[in-house]
C-alpha cells in the first residue's frame, strides 16, 4: 500500500511541475467539503458530512456520520491517487462479481490512502488498520475532529483541488450487529471483510456541504487547480514582458 502511495504521489508531482521549478511556490489553502453517502452494493443506509481546512501542508478534519454499525471501530481515511477517477465507487467496480465492494475494488475510483483519520497518534497510511485508534461510532454515530495533520505539498494541493475522497469503512453484510463472516478482508486476513469494506464515501470539493459537494459515484471539481495554473501563467507572462521591456531600454541606450 505504501509503495502504491509513493508512486501516485510521484506521478502527481511530476504532472504539475511549473517552469523553473516553481511548483512549490503556491501553497495550498482553502476549505473543502463532502457529503458522505452509502457506497454502492454494501447495504449501508447511513450518511454524513466532512470538512477539511487546508493551510499550506497542514489540514484540519471535521466529520460526522450516522447509520453506521454501532459500537464498532470504523477506520476512516482520505484517499487520493493520480491515476484514480477522483470519485466514489459504483456497482460496476465489483470486479469479483460477489455483489459487494471491498476496499481494493474501490481503489480505481478513490485511490490509495494518504491520511488515516485516527483519533490519536500517527495519521499516515501505516495506520490504515490501527483499529484501536479509530472512532467506534457509539449508537451508530461518528463524530471526529482533528487538526495539525501534516501532508505533503502534492497531497495538500490534491485535497484543495477536489481530487480526494473521504471513506469510512465497516459494514454489516449479514445484519447481525457485529463484524464477522467467513469472507476475510483482502487487506488483513485476520479481519473479516465486513471490518474493512467501505461504508460511506464522499469526494471533497470546494462547494459548500449540501450544495455541489459530491457523494457516492460523483466526479470531483478541478476548478481550483485551473485558477492556480492561470495565475501562474499570468505571473510568468508578466515577468517575460518586464524582461523584454528592460532589454529594449538597454538597446536604446547603446
Amino acid at each position: 500500500m505504501r509503495t502504491s502511495h509513493k508512486l501516485a504521489t510521484a506521478a502527481f508531482g511530476a504532472a504539475f511541475l511549473l517552469p523553473m521549478g516553481m511548483s512549490s511556490a503556491f501553497a495550498a489553502d482553502g476549505d473543502v467539503n463532502a457529503n458522505l453517502a452509502p457506497v454502492a452494493l454494501n447495504g449501508v443506509t447511513g450518511s454524513g458530512t466532512a470538512m477539511v481546512k487546508v493551510q499550506g501542508t497542514t489540514i484540519t478534519v471535521t466529520m460526522a456520520a450516522s447509520g453506521l454499525l454501532a459500537d464498532s471501530p470504523h477506520a476512516a481515511h482520505i484517499h487520493f491517487g493520480a491515476e484514480a477517477r477522483h470519485e466514489c465507487p459504483v456497482a460496476a467496480d465489483d470486479t469479483s462479481g460477489d455483489g459487494t465492494l471491498n476496499t481494493t475494488e474501490g481503489g480505481p475510483a478513490y485511490g490509495p490512502i494518504i491520511v488515516s483519520l485516527t483519533k490519536t497518534g500517527d495519521t499516515s497510511p501505516t495506520s490504515a488498520l490501527a483499529v484501536d485508534r479509530f472512532d467506534t461510532a457509539p449508537g451508530g454515530n461518528l463524530s471526529y475532529e482533528r487538526g495539525s495533520i501534516t501532508v505533503s505539498p502534492e497531497e495538500a494541493q490534491a485535497i484543495a483541488d477536489g481530487k480526494s475522497a473521504i471513506v469510512i469503512h465497516g459494514v454489516d453484510h449479514n445484519d447481525n450487529g457485529k463484524y464477522d463472516g467467513d469472507v476475510k478482508s483482502e487487506l488483513d486476513p485476520a479481519l473479516p471483510t465486513e471490518a474493512t469494506d467501505p461504508a460511506l464515501c464522499g469526494v471533497l470539493t470546494a462547494a459548500p456541504a449540501g450544495s455541489m459537494a459530491t457523494g457516492a459515484g460523483g466526479a470531483a471539481s478541478t476548478g481550483t487547480n485551473s485558477g492556480i495554473l492561470i495565475a501562474g501563467t499570468g505571473l510568468l507572462l508578466a515577468a517575460a514582458g518586464t524582461g523584454a521591456f528592460a532589454a529594449r531600454r538597454t538597446r536604446a541606450k547603446a
